[in-house]
């Protein structure tokens, strides 16, 4: 038998080793709050599909820096993002509560007044008062104006330091114009964000004071449109491109009509492996300071990716890919929620290993309340479950149901998951489909018909949550 990594093992070591896994990972669990502080990156992309990995099983996409985490760690085919949009799985990710919870129920135009309320509690927050330093770099996207005075800002929610974009980097990725430093508007920054949130990272990690942890949120703008590579980089992939490079620039007065070509996928695939190479250079800054055994790793994407299937304009040019899950970003099938995650801390947890444990991006807060030295919030609604101790026996033992909402071009604004059944339902929580995961993962085959009681009691459940965020008292009225 033969190892992740590619270590031969006898069948009785294997299964020693195998049996002997999630009893590791108990202790270290139980032991975390007790331990040296451990410092976190967690690293979020925007708009990366599941299969647009090399670790995921994309064909042609170089990804050598996160498929080099996914052996150091534990790779997931069952994560969820909190939403298929950006915004209210940020929110979730966040707080550890449902996106409805926190008003945050869709993705943010500039100037709607929508913002995370600072009541909210965000992980940053948290870890502040356990003496962390924090900051984030890259994009924020939880309210309608950077810079305001009446809405929070990054530095309002826990982060100590800021660099970035709120919903998107305009023009395109290459010299964008709409980054702050802090509350402030920064000039035109020459370069790529994927250069120039790296090297902001890697300047943050080296001002930091040795002496205390740390919790760097980087939070890439690639792969989302528009988007825009160093020549280097779109040569890797010049037989997926056809035609000339010319970038669709957003922010400007109208939509660049006579720009709107299909070039092929060559571009995004180039995005992709510009993302990897910018979040490579954080990790091997990481590891060349020596940080790496005492820093917790955490890699996922915000939603499901823009396939080619297009629907807005600034989308042209956009080849995500789901793993041939259905859907893609703004809908409720399993290509708008399913995404890649990996967590990775060599000499803490399992190395090389496949998880197929179902957990949403809502579960972090209480998963890493385990593993760092702070508690979650127990005078407010919390929808996390720590989900650590599932990894390595890959059975849950979740006991609550899951739910997405989310208002969606389809009118499907609502799902329930229990167990491997997810119901699907309209804004009036009508029942429009039921799957089984488990055998119809790519959601073809509708149940409602043959198991009608269930359906019954998927609905009443979904109903009961949803009236518990109405009756929310933290939930912005």
């Amino acid at each position: 038998m033969i190892k992740a990594n590619g270590t031969r093992w006898s069948t009785p070591v294997r299964l020693l080793k195998l049996a002997l896994l999630p009893f590791l990972l108990l202790f270290i669990v139980a032991n975390a709050k007790d331990a040296e502080p451990t410092n976190l990156l967690l690293i979020v992309v925007d708009d990366l599909g599941f299969g647009d990995l090399g670790s995921y099983g994309h064909p042609v996409i170089q990804t050598p820096h996160l498929d080099d985490l996914a052996d150091k760690g534990i790779r997931f085919t069952q994560y969820y993002s909190a939403s298929a949009l950006c915004s209210p799985s940020r929110a979730a990710m966040l707080t550890g509560r449902h996106p409805y919870r926190t008003g945050i129920q869709s993705w943010i135009p500039a100037d709607s007044g929508v913002y995370l309320r600072d009541r909210e509690i965000t992980l940053a927050e948290l870890l502040k008062a356990q003496n962390y330093q924090t900051a984030l770099v890259g994009k924020w996207h939880l309210n309608s104006d950077l810079g305001s005075k009446s809405e929070p800002q990054p530095t309002d929610q826990g982060f100590d330091y800021f660099y970035g974009h709120n919903a998107f980097q305009t023009p395109t990725n290459k010299n964008p114009d709409n980054l702050y430093r802090n509350r402030d508007p920064l000039p035109v920054q020459t370069g790529f964000t994927a250069d120039l949130f790296a090297e902001e990272s890697i300047a943050w990690l080296s001002a930091r004071d040795p002496k205390r942890p740390f919790f760097l949120m980087l939070s890439m703008a690639e792969p989302h449109t528009p988007i825009e590579n160093p020549d280097a980089v779109n040569a890797l992939y010049r037989e997926h491109t056809m035609g000339d490079i010319v970038p669709i620039p957003s922010g400007g007065p109208s939509p660049p009509k006579a720009l709107l070509k299909a070039r092929g996928p060559g571009e995004y695939y180039a995005n992709v492996t510009y993302m990897d190479q910018g979040i490579g250079q954080v990790i091997d800054f990481i590891n060349e300071t020596e940080i790496r055994s005492s820093t917790l790793i955490i890699f996922v994407s915000d939603n499901g990716p823009v396939t080619d299937d297009w629907i807005n304009w600034w989308e042209v040019n956009a080849y995500g890919a789901t793993g041939g899950y259905r859907g893609r970003k703004h809908y409720l099938y399993e290509g708008g929620i399913r995404v890649p995650a990996i967590i990775s801390q060599p000499g803490r947890l399992p190395e090389g290993q496949v998880s197929n444990v179902m957990f949403t991006g809502t579960d972090w807060l209480a998963t890493l309340a385990g593993l760092l030295p702070f508690d979650i919030p127990t005078d407010r609604s919390i929808d996390s479950v720590d989900v650590a101790r599932d990894w390595m026996s890959d059975e849950s033992t979740r006991s609550t149901s899951v739910h997405w909402s989310l208002p969606t071009p389809n009118g499907l604004d609502h799902v329930i998951r229990v167990g491997d059944l997810k119901l699907i339902l309209d804004q009036n929580f009508d029942p429009m489909a039921l799957y089984d995961l488990a055998q119809d993962p790519f959601e073809m085959f509708d149940l409602r018909a043959e198991m009608p009681e269930r359906v019954s009691e998927l609905i009443e459940q979904h109903r009961a949550f949803m009236a518990s965020i109405e009756n929310d008292p933290l939930r912005p009225k």
